[in-house]
């Protein structure tokens, strides 16, 4: 065994909680690191002489110490809490079942899922995202370091959140690492607006992070187990034991705060309204501006998750005994009907479909329109289509390193430049094609940063924080 350096940075109130790990064997240096608790990633080095593995390594050590970085024993502290939701899944009690069109069995427990208009995306706790068509034809397969909490849309980008307490950005062909959560925060539910993270706990907390993984604030609500974050340019709405409770997005002012009927298991939103599905039966419409309740849906059962039509006119909520429902804006119920296959843990409506991921970590697609509910509700229901995974769908898994990002030795003629500076003691990434704002961080990847490395991504994308977002793909310039 060579020379060995064993470091850690852990910083209370939301900051890093990381191991970095030096050893010098002859001429070879390795360096191990990561979160405090995993494995981490191993990078190795040769040198010509063992003086020059010595100083190298040395150097390394040193920049690691002057950026807070201390010498401990491996194992003392803790890894990150990690809190998989455990859920009951009853029989349904419906007379009828829902008229599902396809099915597609992920293999394991799953709460993530989005529906956008070009595909159906499904994440499970085994950290499987797969991408499908609305048709049910399985486009590609994402392998994640660990299990999915859940998806989250922001405009164009779509992120999984997941146990490891990182979210990684999906949108591009190379997915990557764009957020890292400190490690005493057990991670209930995501969301993102605009770039900055906001991240719902265990404790009932809410911690908001900012493009360039910074921490901005924290603020505990009035109950804990806080399974639903939800926002908008206007603010951070929260679901726990206690209700919902509302924040300014610049600084965590507290606006309102509603009890709700029960403690809150889910949330959706719509422009002006939030929707708080409860453990007591019933899903509550809350306005954005005033916290004011303005409907109840009744369920029979405790609530798992709940959506709406994009005008609201119909509520969706699926409960704990396998039951979907349906209501009209006001409250009226309409329709309740059986899954077919366990409980809906997360829901999503789109053109005239409702999509569901259940207790059996299945995607769920049900034909929702009048015609096919007034079938169902008669006894005639279509046959569903199985979905099967194909070993030739494409896999893509994070870049954890430079060396894994494609190359080009001319950036493309429509390309952006950018390039990592040293700023301190972080890297930044700014762009370097003209008529950009050149005083702008562009958020990126941190595992692939190295200073004077320059990139080239498909387009950048001005966000309202004043910074840029990356789309397309993303190559090293060599």
């Amino acid at each position: 065994m060579g020379d060995r350096t064993y470091l850690e940075l852990s910083q209370d109130g939301g900051g890093a909680h990381k191991f970095y790990e030096v050893t010098v064997e002859g001429t070879v240096v390795s360096v191990r690191y990561g979160r405090i608790g995993a494995s981490g990633q191993v990078q190795t080095s040769t040198f010509p002489t063992v003086q020059k593995a010595q100083a190298a390594a040395a150097k390394k050590i040193g920049e690691k110490v002057r950026k807070g970085y201390a010498p401990a024993v491996q194992g003392l502290r803790a890894p990150r809490a990690v809190t998989r939701r455990q859920v009951a899944s009853a029989p349904s009690r419906a007379r009828s079942v829902a008229p599902v069109l396809w099915r597609f069995r992920t293999g394991s427990a799953a709460f993530g899922i989005h529906i956008d208009e070009d595909r159906c995306w499904v994440g499970n706790q085994s950290g499987d995202v797969y991408t499908l068509s609305h048709g049910g034809e399985v486009l590609a397969h994402y392998a994640l370091p660990d299990g999915v909490k859940c998806l989250v849309a922001d405009d164009f980008w779509i992120y999984a959140g997941c146990d490891d307490g990182k979210v990684y950005d999906l949108s591009s062909k190379l997915p990557f690492a764009a957020y890292d959560i400190a490690a005493d925060v057990d991670i209930f539910w995501l969301d993102i607006h605009e770039g900055v993270l906001d991240v719902s706990d265990r404790d009932g907390g809410l911690t908001v992070i900012d493009h360039e993984d910074e921490y901005q604030w924290s603020r505990k609500s009035h109950g804990a187990h806080a399974w639903m974050v939800r926002a908008d340019e206007h603010a951070v709405y929260h679901g726990h034991a206690g209700g919902v409770t509302a924040y300014a997005p610049d600084g965590g002012r507290e606006l309102w705060h509603t009890p709700t009927q029960g403690a809150v298991l889910f949330g959706w939103q719509e422009d002006t309204s939030v929707y708080a599905g409860t453990a007591r039966r019933t899903v509550q419409r809350l306005s954005k501006r005033t916290g004011a309740i303005e409907a109840t849906y009744g369920c029979d059962d405790p609530v798992y998750s709940c959506a709406t039509s994009p005008d609201g006119r119909h509520v969706f909520a699926g409960d704990n005994a396998s039951s979907v429902y349906c209501f009209s804006s006001d409250g009226t119920r309409l329709w309740k009907l059986g899954t077919g296959g366990g409980s809906a843990l997360s829901m999503q409506y789109l053109d005239g479909k409702l999509y569901m991921v259940t207790t059996d970590g299945s995607l769920v697609c049900v034909d929702a329109s009048e015609s096919a509910i007034a079938a169902a509700r008669s006894g005639s229901v279509p046959t569903a289509v199985d979905i099967k995974y194909s070993a030739a769908t494409p896999t893509y898994t994070p870049a954890t390193a430079v060396t894994q990002v494609a190359t080009v030795s001319v950036a493309p003629a429509h390309g952006v430049i950018v390039e990592c500076v040293q700023d301190g003691s972080r890297l930044r990434v700014h762009v370097a094609t003209a008529g950009y704002e050149p005083t702008w961080n562009v958020q990126f990847p941190r595992d692939i940063r190295q200073a004077g490395a320059r990139y080239v991504v498909d387009a950048l994308h001005p966000a309202a924080g004043g910074f840029y977002r990356v789309r397309g793909e993303i190559r090293r310039l060599v």
